[in-house]
């Protein structure tokens, strides 16, 4: 069988705009939830506000305007908003920690708590799990078969993209932990995670650079300005959630080493 050219790099039409109405509607209502914790006097930082909502408009605008590029360049900056940038942005939101704070006492969220901290959710939330779940998805979509299924049907195309983000998602909520969840992991073990997941994205990318994804044909330009764009685009985000790891770092470390200081200061 011939290897089959990709015309259609961007989900299009209804599950496009689905998508957009979606992203944009989330934004409202955390904007919303956000105001209303104000009105009653309790703090949120406006900051939180900027990064959901800048996540939802990131997604709304990838799902509906061209990307620069050829084809399957379009179709890798597309994926690492989907999958990446967006995800981190909308974690360190924290929607989760608004929900809570913002619904009434009843049932939502008492349901709300109770799957924080069911036991499936406690192992999805494990930092490997997260990442296999992750990187392993983007291995499966782009070193078999699946990705060359993507041509012309629209609604697989939207339920491959959906995983993506779900799977960003999870990973960023996973490694970040900044909503109550059932159990934290620790510094070492999710810094590792970040170390090893990096390293399986740009051996993706890099095996992407020498060859299109099995049953495609893009042009030798084309496909090295996605692969870069994967390897470059990747490094940006992972560098900022190492950021994040190291910020929580500086403030655990700082608190331990208070009383020491305190102590010599006494002393």
């Amino acid at each position: 069988m011939a290897p089959m050219p990709m015309p259609t790099g961007q989900a299009t039409g209804v599950p496009a705009g689905v998508a957009a109405v979606l992203a944009l509607s989330a934004a409202v209502g955390y904007l919303l939830a956000a105001r209303r914790l104000r009105r009653r006097g309790d703090a949120w930082p406006r900051l939180r506000d900027a990064s959901f909502t800048a996540g939802q408009v990131c997604l709304a605008v990838v799902a509906l305007a061209p990307l620069p590029g050829g084809e399957f360049t379009a179709h890798m900056l597309q994926h690492l908003v989907i999958g990446m940038a967006a995800p981190l942005l909308l974690v360190l939101g924290r929607p989760v920690t608004l929900a809570l704070r913002a619904l009434p006492a009843g049932p939502a969220r008492r349901g709300l708590r109770a799957t924080l901290r069911s036991r499936p959710v406690g192992w999805l939330l494990l930092p490997p799990v997260a990442a296999v779940l992750d990187v392993g998805g983007l291995w499966v979509l782009y070193r078999t078969r699946l990705f060359a299924h993507l041509h012309d049907q629209p609604w697989l195309h939207a339920a491959v993209y959906t995983h993506v983000l779900a799977a960003g998602l999870l990973f960023a909520f996973a490694l970040c932990q900044l909503e109550p969840v059932r159990h934290r992991y620790g510094l070492p073990l999710r810094a590792a995670t970040l170390v090893a997941a990096a390293t399986a994205h740009s051996v993706l990318a890099k095996s992407l650079y020498s060859a299109s994804p099995p049953g495609t044909a893009f042009t030798g330009h084309d496909l090295a300005r996605a692969a870069e764009a994967m390897y470059y685009g990747g490094d940006l985000v992972e560098i900022a959630l190492a950021a994040v790891l190291a910020r929580q770092w500086y403030t655990v470390t700082g608190r331990r080493l208070s009383p020491a200081r305190r102590g010599l200061q006494a002393g």
